[in-house]
């Protein structure tokens, strides 16, 4: 049997070949997906649902003259094997391969570089009056899952559709699921949308009648189901309200019928949705049955779906784990703590709280804008909310957490899972910049843990401070610190002196405190006194630490996984400046630029985030210090 999948160099190629050979590779494409996502982790559920919704695409329309916009951009695995990336694919997401979303600058395919949710439609907008206003012709697709439609800017975006441009192609990919199952009322809507018996009628008759008569009936098909949603649904479908003109729901895996439809939508001179409905996971038993496990993984068994082998300590774990464990038991004493997640349930782990105090559990969908100021109304009447969302998500929210939560000193409580290297997701997944974010916002306390127990210990804190509070903790596992019976509270503002020294002291940022206890030890090997500091709060930082260190050592060092610009670093600068210490300090931590996917202590490494780099950068100021002992000698 031929192999179709290994001929396709371009989207070209795609062309070539007839329907049933279209078919025969969808599934040669699946088998791909599986298999390749095995060894390197990623987004398999999502692709394997997308495969034939990409292939219909790339046979009507000609990218890159036309543009896909894949919002989000982790299902764009099947259009990057059909764009000349098919021989890297088992790259992807690895040290110097394919990134796992779309990236303008891996190929030309790439329309739009994405990782968040609900901007295609925004995005695909602009590239179609931008189109207009130069006189082209070419096409703009817009293919977004319903999750995307839970997120406020798609409906700002939907807003100004029909009054800015003429031509538009959306693509709703419909198969109830983000990461977790979909919530709220836009949820609800496609649901009975899809479940209409009139509406599935219709849909069986229309592939039944492209089979005998060809494309022509497709929109004559697509207009009665529209009139049907319309007449049974309500006075008006959401999508036609707003201007778009609505076709389907269509079988997201029916090839020929895809393929039709597309043909008469680009005919179309009007915005149009098609509302697909896609199978997440398709071809994949595991991926079917375990939809929120296999949104995205790593490495796993192509033939079981489990794991290759232990993916961390047995026992041991995460701090996402801590997280959702400590907010039960603090939820268990206290009838006011609530758990708002803006669908991650999985990912922040709010799922393990969610059994034991369901009604106090909040999942709002992707709209992390609502989510914050949601919490800070709950917080006017007396509760206590606790956000959980991702560093990279809550730059989503920034003006939300100034202007709602901190100019009202309202107190809400920022869990900011992934604070720090995302590692294989790259960029779009990287929380460097929440430090820098949020210590120029007045009111807020931003604490940051050494080990799991630190964890606890903070979200207790957070349960007792009067104001806003973030919390910060990196992907994976810590260091494996048992979480002690009853936590503590700490004091605000106060660090941790681990070690004590007299010739330099390093400040070691939650995860980046074992680098700190490296450098004090090779310092030492060369005979220089070095103290080590957990300074457990990014803001407000310790200054008298800062002061009874800077008079009595000849040199700071501070580790963070964050960027340098505005970081912790940052703040003992300033201090050491606000205090008029002489005291030189060296900073280590991220670079101002992206840092792309990779793992995190190879990308450590070539960045310079470990304690030898931290020894090269402090060596002038070693050999001042060790010049001056002699000279007092």
């Amino acid at each position: 049997m031929s192999n179709f999948l290994d001929t396709i160099q371009s989207p070209a190629d795609v062309k070539r070949l007839t329907i049933p050979q279209l078919t025969q590779m969808a599934e040669e494409i699946r088998e791909r997906l599986i298999l390749g996502v095995a060894k390197t982790g990623g987004h398999i559920g999502p692709n394997l649902g997308v495969v034939e919704l990409t292939l219909a695409m790339h046979y009507v329309f000609d990218t890159p003259r036309d543009s896909f916009v894949f919002d989000v951009s982790h299902q764009a695995y099947v259009h990057k094997m059909l764009t000349g990336r098919n021989d890297r694919f088992e790259t992807i997401r690895q040290p110097g391969g394919l990134n796992g979303f779309m990236l303008r600058t891996e190929s030309e395919h790439d329309s739009y570089g994405a990782g968040h949710a609900g901007t295609a439609l925004s995005a695909a907008l602009g590239m179609a009056v931008a189109r207009d206003m130069s006189g082209g012709s070419e096409h703009v697709v817009a293919l977004c899952g319903d999750a995307a439609f839970t997120n406020g800017i798609s409906f700002e975006a939907m807003n100004n559709i029909a009054a800015q441009t003429k031509r538009l192609i959306v693509v709703l990919n419909d198969n109830a699921w983000s990461i977790d199952k979909n919530v709220g009322a836009i949820a609800e809507y496609f649901h009975k949308i899809v479940t209409n018996p009139t509406i599935a009628g219709l849909h069986d008759r229309a592939a039944g009648l492209l089979e005998r008569f060809g494309g022509k009936t497709v929109r004559h098909v697509a207009r009665k189901a529209e009139e049907a949603a319309k007449g049974l649904i309500g006075p008006g479908m959401l999508f036609e309200e707003f201007g778009l003109s609505y076709y389907g729901p269509l079988d997201g895996h029916n090839l020929p019928l895809l393929i039709e439809t597309f043909r008469f939508l680009k005919r179309q001179n009007k915005p149009v949705l098609l509302h697909a409905i896609t199978q997440k996971g398709r071809g994949f038993q595991p991926a079917l049955e375990h939809q929120k496990k296999f949104h995205g993984l790593g490495p796993y068994d192509p033939h079981t779906g489990g794991p290759p082998g232990e993916t961390k300590p047995a026992g041991q774990k995460t701090y996402s784990e801590i997280f959702a464990e400590s907010l039960v038991k603090l939820a268990d004493g206290n009838d006011k703590v609530v758990a708002i997640t803006a669908a991650m349930p999985n990912g922040t782990a709010l799922d393990l709280f969610r059994p034991h105090h369901p009604k106090r559990y909040f999942d709002v969908g992707i709209a992390e804008e609502h989510a914050v100021i949601f919490a800070a109304g709950m917080a006017t009447k007396g509760y206590k909310p606790f956000c959980a969302i991702y560093s990279t998500f809550l730059q989503r929210a920034f003006d939300q957490v100034v202007h709602d939560v901190c100019l009202q000193n309202l107190p809400v409580v920022f869990c900011m899972d992934r604070g720090g290297l995302s590692g294989d997701d790259g960029p779009t997944h990287h929380g460097l910049f929440d430090i820098s974010y949020l210590r120029s916002v007045p009111n807020i306390v931003h604490m940051v843990p050494k080990d799991e127990d630190e964890l606890a210990d903070m979200m207790y804190t957070a349960l007792l401070h009067d104001g806003p509070v973030a919390i910060r903790y990196p992907r994976g596992t810590g260091p494996g610190t048992p979480v002690k019976q009853r936590p503590a509270a700490l004091a605000i503002g106060v660090a941790e002196v681990v070690r004590d020294g007299h010739d330099v002291a390093i400040w070691g940022l939650g995860a980046m405190l074992p680098e700190a206890m490296r450098l004090a030890k090779l310092l030492e090997r060369e005979g220089f006194s070095a103290a080590v500091i957990n300074p457990r709060f990014a803001k407000p930082i310790d200054r008298e630490r800062v002061a009874e260190f800077g008079l009595h050592c000849g040199l700071l060092v501070t580790f963070e996984d964050h960027v340098l610009a505005g970081g912790f670093g940052s703040a003992v600068l300033e201090a050491v400046n606000d205090l008029e210490l002489a005291v030189p300090v060296v900073r280590v931590g991220w670079p101002d630029q992206f840092i792309e996917h990779g793992k995190v202590e190879a990308l450590r490494q070539k960045y310079g985030l470990t304690a030898e780099a931290a020894l090269e950068k402090a060596r002038p100021y070693l050999a001042a210090m060790e010049s001056r002992r002699m000279a007092v000698r």
